[in-house]
C-alpha cells in the first residue's frame, strides 16, 4: 500500500516520533512518500533525520511561484474540483485568525502536492497536526486526490481550533495521541464523526529500550529537555532551583535543546547566582539526549500545556523516574508514587518540594520507580505495535458509528 505523509516541517529534531512512526510503516510493508512545506535547509544534529530529508519532497523548496504552474495546471484539468476547494479555502478563512490569503496560499500548495501523489500513486495522505497541514491535504482530497487522515498532538490544534470540526468531518479516520486528546476532539466534533477518532500512542523503536537496564543514577543531577519557551515552565524551574539552592541542597540541572526563551533563562540563571548548578546544552543529537538522560537521577517536565510529550517515555524506557505536571495526556503515562511524580503545573512550591523529595529518595526508591516506569512505557509505547494500528486504519478505516 502506497500512502504519503504531509508535514508543515520535516525533519525536525522534536518531531522524531514522526520519523520512528514512518520507518515502522516501512518495515510492515507499507511504500512512504515523505512531504513537507520547510526543513531542506538548517542543521540537523541526528544522522537518521539527514538521511530522512533527502527522501522529503520540499513544497517551497523552490519558492511560492514554482506552485503558479501546478495551480494553473489543477485549475485547467478539474474546474469544478478546483472551484470546489476554492469555496472551501474562502469557508476555512471565515473563523481562521490568518487573513484569506494564507488559505489561498494552502489551495496552491495542494495542487502542487496532487501532482506528486499521482505520480506516487499514493491512495492515501495522513498529516502530523491538526493545523495547515491538514488544510492542504485536505484540499488535496477535495481536489480529487486521496483519502486524508490526520494526528491530532495539541495543545496548538486545542487552543486555536481552527474548522477542527470541518476537518474532522471531511477525514476518513482521525489520531488522538491520548484519551485526554480524544476528548478535545470530541468537542469540535459531532457525536455522529466521534468514532472517527482512534487513539494511536507515539511510540518507542525496540532498540531504544531493548538491552540491559541502566540502573538509575544516584548522582544529584536533573534534566529537562524540551524547546526552551515560555510554556514549557523552564522559568519556573529555575525559580524552584534557586529556592533549593537557598536551602544547602547539592544538585545539579541540564536543560537539554534551545529555544525563543533561552535568553529570559540565561538571565534568570545569572540573576539568581545559578552558574555553576545549571547548564544548558543548546539543541543535541536523540544520542546525546539520550546520554543526557542516563547520566540524570530523573528527567524534569514543568510545561503549563502539552500533548504527551515523547521524553517522559522515552526518560521512563531508559529507567529514570520523571517529574511532570498534571496536564492534558501526561496524567495517562506518569503515576504518582509508582513512575514518578505528578505536579499541578505552575506551582513552584509543588515543583521545589518534587524535586526535593526526588533528590532525598534511596537507591532502591528510585529503582522501584524506574521498573513501573520502564514496564509502564513499554506496554503502552512500542513503535511496532503502535504502528500496526495505524496500519490497521489505513486498511481498514472506521465507516460507521457502531464501529
Amino acid at each position: 500500500m502506497k500512502i504519503a505523509y504531509f508535514i508543515n516541517h520535516y525533519p525536525k529534531v522534536s518531531h522524531s516520533f514522526i520519523r520512528r512512526e514512518i520507518l515502522a510503516l516501512e518495515s510492515q510493508g507499507f511504500e512512504v512518500q515523505r512531504i513537507a512545506l520547510r526543513g531542506w535547509d538548517g542543521p540537523l544534529p541526528d544522522e537518521a533525520d539527514r538521511r530522512e530529508r533527502e527522501h522529503t519532497h520540499y513544497v517551497l523548496e523552490r519558492g511560492a511561484l514554482a506552485l503558479v504552474a501546478p495551480t494553473l495546471g489543477v485549475m485547467l484539468r478539474r474546474p469544478i474540483r478546483f472551484l470546489r476547494a476554492l469555496r472551501l479555502a474562502f469557508k476555512m478563512s471565515g473563523g481562521s485568525d490568518r487573513p484569506l490569503g494564507y488559505h489561498l496560499v494552502y489551495l496552491a500548495e495542494a495542487c502542487c502536492t496532487l501532482s506528486w501523489l499521482s505520480s506516487f500513486g499514493a491512495s492515501w495522505i495522513h498529516a502530523h497536526f491538526g493545523t495547515n497541514s491538514t488544510d492542504i491535504t485536505m484540499l488535496v482530497h477535495v481536489l480529487g486526490g486521496p483519502r486524508f487522515s490526520f494526528t491530532a498532538h495539541g495543545p496548538e490544534e486545542f487552543l486555536r481550533p481552527v474548522g477542527l470540526g470541518e476537518k474532522i468531518r471531511r477525514a476518513a479516520f482521525v489520531v488522538a495521541i491520548s484519551s485526554f486528546g480524544r476528548s478535545q476532539l470530541y468537542l469540535w466534533a459531532g457525536p455522529q464523526d466521534w468514532h472517527k477518532i482512534q487513539i494511536v500512542h507515539c511510540g518507542l523503536e525496540r532498540s531504544f529500550y531493548e538491552g540491559t537496564p541502566s540502573a538509575p543514577q544516584t548522582a544529584r543531577r536533573l534534566v529537562c529537555v524540551g524547546r526552551l519557551a515560555t510554556e514549557k515552565g523552564q522559568l519556573l524551574l529555575i525559580e524552584a532551583a534557586a529556592r533549593l539552592a537557598s536551602k544547602g541542597l547539592d544538585f545539579e540541572l541540564v536543560l537539554a535543546g534551545d529555544g525563543p526563551a533561552r535568553r529570559l533563562l540565561e538571565d534568570s540563571i545569572n540573576r539568581r547566582g545559578l552558574q555553576e548548578r545549571v547548564r544548558l546544552t543548546g539543541w543535541i543529537s536523540s544520542e546525546a539526549v539520550r546520554a543526557e538522560i542516563l547520566a540524570a537521577r530523573a528527567l524534569v517536565l514543568p510545561s503549563f500545556s502539552e500533548g504527551l510529550p515523547v521524553v517522559l517515555m522515552e526518560a521512563m524506557a531508559l529507567h529514570r523516574p520523571v517529574l511532570a505536571t498534571y496536564v492534558a495526556g501526561i496524567p495517562e503515562l506518569v503515576r504518582p508514587g509508582e513512575t514518578g511524580w505528578l505536579i499541578p503545573a505552575a506551582s513552584v512550591d509543588d515543583l521545589a518540594d518534587a524535586i526535593e523529595d526526588c533528590l532525598g529518595k534511596s537507591s532502591e526508591e528510585l529503582q522501584a520507580l524506574a521498573d513501573n516506569g520502564y514496564q509502564r512505557a513499554i506496554a503502552r509505547h512500542s513503535i511496532d505495535a503502535q504502528a500496526a494500528k495505524l496500519a490497521a486504519l489505513f486498511r481498514n478505516p472506521p465507516t460507521t458509528a457502531s464501529q
